[in-house]
């Protein structure tokens, strides 16, 4: 059987950052031991990978096939006072990134430029969160990393502006996947706002796609507090594979908000694990595959400790011929007494022709905690369209505003005011080609 990753496989080590070596190698070892999976494999019951095969992505590129850069109109977020890392296809771009003023307490930095204490402290932390064996696309980034950014801050220390990381792919003569890597490590009482921007460019060969594979790693020690954002606002060409690893510790706090568009592939696997006793997270979500995009989210929470919380609320809008794929699983512990976990998914379909594959899951091992989960796939109400109607809607409108009221309620209770106006605007534009239907939502 075909399998894209052979090339990671065969390749021989990567030569930049040596000091990674050891890392490159045990996930190739763990890669080994994974099959390619499949239609029947359950993980990927209703995402094919059949868009991975039509480039040889995984295979090795040099540097300097990556051309110049026209950063979009939409990596711009008027007002989001920030330190901004750029990245293009990759490869770090120091000449469009600003970390200037940074404070005493704080560090960040990009895997190609660490000293020697920090490269021992990322080597030393990577793959500790996330379990690369249980996670394929992990273990390809781990297997093919030569670059990537680690944000630490210590101890009591609240970082006085957010950080933003850009990812531009595309615009490249050749078919790669852009391995992407960030490795956040707050330690006790540390508070940061971080936001995962990523954006592509059609190849130069219309027929081309691109491909990003990124794998966040995230350690919040005991009271530590992180607001995270993850935007992918790719064009409808770009693939993308994405993983989300957590850990919580003592009384930490993660509040997570996820938009994606959708793309012949898209997948997140999003991963919290409470390991300490009072954690909390929070997540929440929107996608919107049209056409015959695919948008998959597979998310679990590990409740492993006692006393812990979590909140995980997705809303789909599922246009034309899409589909999107939702298992959210929650797992709590023998140990997990006291839990308190709620899981909601709703969606909407547009079209007869939409498709929604959702699961959510509670798997409970303990007899003292409140958890609840639902599911809902839904059309537009007809009669609040037809209530709308006879107000003097008309009808095309009428549908623009209940499809955006769906999500509206979750891009109002994003808590950076400056994000949430950035967003609105785009997000009106695609239920509202026509701008004289976006009066009421814009």
């Amino acid at each position: 059987m075909f399998n894209p990753l052979q090339p990671v496989l065969s390749s021989d080590a990567e030569t930049r950052l040596p000091w990674l070596a050891e890392v490159r190698t045990r996930a190739k070892q763990n890669l080994q031991k994974t099959q390619f999976p499949t239609r029947k494999t359950e993980a990927w019951k209703y995402t094919s990978l059949k868009a991975l095969q039509q480039n040889a992505f995984f295979s090795a590129v040099n540097s300097a096939d990556i051309t110049g850069v026209d950063l979009p109109t939409q990596s711009q977020i008027p007002g989001f006072d920030c330190y901004t890392l750029v990245f293009v296809n990759g490869v770090f771009k120091r000449e469009l990134s600003d970390c200037n003023g940074l404070p005493a307490g704080a560090e960040l930095v990009v895997f190609s430029e660490a000293n020697a204490e920090q490269q021992t402290a990322i080597a030393e932390k990577l793959d500790t969160i996330c379990k690369s064996e249980q996670h394929l696309f992990a273990a390809v980034n781990s297997a093919q990393i030569c670059e990537g950014v680690y944000l630490a801050v210590q101890e009591n220390q609240v970082l006085d502006k957010p950080v933003k990381l850009l990812y531009l792919n595309g615009g490249s003569s050749v078919s790669r996947a852009a391995q992407v890597r960030v490795l956040v490590d707050l330690s006790t009482n540390a508070e940061v706002t971080l936001l995962e921007h990523y954006l592509s460019q059609k190849s130069f060969q219309d027929n081309e796609a691109v491909l990003t594979n990124a794998l966040t790693e995230i350690q919040l020690a005991e009271g530590a507090r992180l607001n995270h954002y993850r935007l992918n606002l790719e064009e409808q060409t770009a693939l993308h594979l994405g993983g989300v690893h957590v850990a919580l510790g003592r009384n930490a706090n993660l509040e997570s908000f996820y938009l994606a568009l959708g793309s012949e592939l898209k997948r997140f696997d999003i991963v919290v694990h409470h390991r300490g006793e009072g954690a909390h997270c929070e997540l929440r979500g929107v996608y919107l595959p049209r056409q015959k995009q695919l948008v998959d989210f597979h998310t679990c929470i590990e409740h492993v400790v006692p006393h812990c919380t979590s909140n995980e609320i997705f809303r789909g809008i599922v246009a034309d011929s899409a589909k999107a794929v939702f298992n959210g699983r929650i797992h709590i512990h023998p140990d997990a007494q006291k839990t308190l976990a709620q899981l909601s998914n709703k969606n909407l379909l547009t079209s007869d022709k939409a498709e929604v594959d959702t699961k959510p899951e509670l798997e409970i091992y303990a007899d003292d905690v409140q958890c609840a989960h639902g599911a809902t796939v839904a059309q537009l109400d007809s009669t609040a369209l037809h209530y709308m109607q006879t107000r003097g809607v008309s009808a095309e409108e009428a549908k623009v505003m209940l499809s955006f009221g769906f999500i509206n309620e979750l891009i109002n209770d994003i808590k950076h005011p400056v994000i949430a106006e950035y967003l609105r605007p785009l997000l009106a534009k695609m239920f509202a080609r026509d701008e004289r239907l976006m009066r009421h939502i814009a």
